[in-house]
């Protein structure tokens, strides 16, 4: 399974995941259509499936115009995305598995951000592979979505389902938000010298204008703050040793930073 990021809008990315030996394709997030029109255009392949994370318009902007050109194709979102994602066949539920080519992903459901936030994770096949996780706006690059419609607490538990996957895993994530998630970091973490290494880093990349995603899950253990609420340095710096309570103070800074 090839992975190709489509850069659209002012930060968003959109993953086109293609089987080469069946020709098809299926998208994950598609924030438009037309540049997911033209890859599958050069690659002379079938969109199968549309793999929502949940609702938001930079997330399913492009479902309609993707399906009025591939009426085949199945979008799928999570169970209480009902009536909010456009064109939904499939409504999914924490445990379930959908199959795309050869590979099968796990659904996790991952509230916070919204309350019907699901994520997909395609686990290694065979030894040696990297596990791929597609976590839209709960997970980023050094940080984490906004709770709109749910809680710290049900943040906390989304991300620690995240965090429990093996360090190997490719995280690709919705947005280029990496250099200014850092730089949040390092105003409360400060310390961390895996931090300001991977600081250096992304800002060298930055300015090369290459992306930083998709990260790998044991950088973000090491360096993400949201996957570090119950470390005795950033306790301290919130005066809470409580783990929701961390989370909850670190992402209140985070929104007026």
């Amino acid at each position: 399974m090839q992975i190709l990021r489509l850069p659209v809008l002012l930060n968003n990315y959109i993953f086109l995941l293609y089987e080469a030996d069946f020709k098809i394709a299926s998208v994950v997030d598609p924030a438009e259509a037309d540049p997911v029109l033209q890859c599958l255009h050069e690659l002379d392949a079938q969109l199968v499936a549309i793999f929502n994370t949940h609702h938001h318009g930079d997330h399913v902007g492009g479902n309609t115009q993707l399906l009025q050109a591939f009426p085949q194709a199945t979008v799928y979102g999570g169970a209480e995305d009902r009536g909010r994602i456009p064109g939904q066949k499939v409504f999914l539920q924490e445990g379930d598995r959908v199959t795309f080519g050869n590979r099968r992903a796990e659904v996790l459901f991952v509230p916070g951000h919204t309350r019907a936030h699901i994520a997909y994770y395609f686990p290694p096949v065979q030894s040696g592979e990297v596990g791929e996780l597609f976590c839209g706006d709960t997970l980023f690059a050094g940080g984490c979505g906004r709770l709109f419609e749910g809680t710290p607490t049900q943040m906390v538990n989304s991300l620690g389902k995240l965090r429990d996957l093996p360090d190997s895993t490719r995280v690709w994530c919705a947005h280029e938000y990496t250099l200014n998630n850092l730089k949040f970091a390092l105003t409360i973490d400060e310390e961390n010298t895996d931090l300001q290494n991977r600081f250096e880093m992304v800002k060298a990349m930055r300015e090369r204008l290459e992306s930083t995603i998709p990260s790998l899950l044991g950088e973000e253990k090491q360096t993400n703050p949201f996957l570090r609420w119950d470390q005795p340095s950033l306790q301290a710096r919130v005066k809470s040793q409580d783990a929701v309570q961390t989370f909850a103070k670190l992402r209140g800074m985070k929104d007026q930073f």
